[in-house]
């Protein structure tokens, strides 16, 4: 069963003067889902992640949030939305549960369920021992958990995050992306990053912005793939002569590097190395050790944002 849409936006567009930043942005997001928009500072992911929860109207385009229509029925619309800024919206001074209870409030949840929101809220984003600590004298880690626990107290079903861990240290990035994988099981969360390992580590599907438009597409297992021709290396005790090996299915080029050790590039869409490794058992060839290589997600991105026209 196709998982619903909660998120759609269609040709979305937006001027500052005579410049346009943003030009026929189009996207979807589906329950359950964790999607990266990703581009390099300036490419205009803030600026569309801030259309796309009614923060700045489009000059252009139609965004609708669990069937509401965006621009005209916008409080049904951003009722469903969760969304932490860049900059978490923090009121410094308060007590962390003060301030959600406050962050809840503004979201219209009824009286009866704040105390169980909040409890939820912090249950998820490990705020359970922090309800009557100062926010401003939490980590930035822990800060950047009160953002989110206000962006999840109302159980939006889709969530926004701008950035989400940007100036964090390893510990605290680590943390916030298991949140977030935590919270995509069950919702839809989009959020914007510079950073090729977000999308490595907890993104299902990835679109690419560059000066304003979308130039990719596709899930961060296939961009990883993108330009990248498969290929393995495997260690044969007992190796056949290599026209055996240019001969397997699928198999366009071996190269020897050692007297045991082969790289074999292969077609897409063949099981060139399940079929290797049977022919290695049948015929004594005695395989130890089969090593997929995998592309670089680094020079994948670069790839795609010289290579894609603008």
């Amino acid at each position: 069963m196709t998982a619903p849409i909660t998120l759609s936006a269609r040709n979305l567009s937006r001027r500052y003067g005579q410049r346009d930043i943003i030009q026929n942005v189009s996207l979807e997001l589906k329950r359950g889902e964790v999607l990266g928009l990703l581009g390099h500072n300036g490419a205009g992911k803030s600026t569309t992640l801030q259309m796309l929860t009614g923060i700045l109207t489009p000059h252009g385009g139609e965004i609708e949030i669990c069937g509401f229509d965006l621009q005209r029925q916008p409080d049904q619309a951003k009722a469903c939305i969760g969304y932490l800024p860049e900059t978490p919206p923090l009121y410094r001074e308060m007590r962390v549960d003060d301030f959600l209870i406050f962050a809840a409030r503004l979201h219209r949840v009824q009286k009866k369920h704040l105390h169980d929101s909040l409890v939820e809220a912090k249950q998820h984003c490990g705020l359970h021992e922090s309800g009557q600590k100062i926010i401003g004298t939490l980590s930035k880690g822990y800060q950047q958990r009160v953002g989110i626990a206000q962006a999840i107290i109302h159980h939006p079903q889709v969530i926004v995050l701008d950035e989400p861990t940007v100036g964090l240290d390893p510990t605290q990035i680590r943390d916030i992306r298991t949140l977030i994988r935590k919270l995509g099981d069950s919702q839809s969360v989009i959020l914007s990053t510079h950073l090729l390992s977000e999308v490595e580590n907890i993104c299902d599907r990835v679109e690419i912005m560059q000066k304003g438009r979308l130039i990719y597409g596709d899930s961060s297992v296939r961009m990883q793939a993108y330009g990248h021709q498969p290929g393995f290396v495997v260690t044969l005790l007992a190796p056949p002569p290599l026209s055996e090996l240019q001969g397997i299915i699928g198999v366009e080029h071996v190269e020897v590097l050692s007297d045991t050790r082969f790289r074999i590039m292969h077609t897409l869409d063949t099981n060139t190395s399940a079929v290797l490794l049977a022919l290695a058992a049948e015929r004594g060839w005695q395989a130890q050790q089969l090593t997929p290589i995998k592309g670089n997600i680094e020079d994948v991105f670069t790839r795609i944002t010289e290579n894609e026209p603008i």
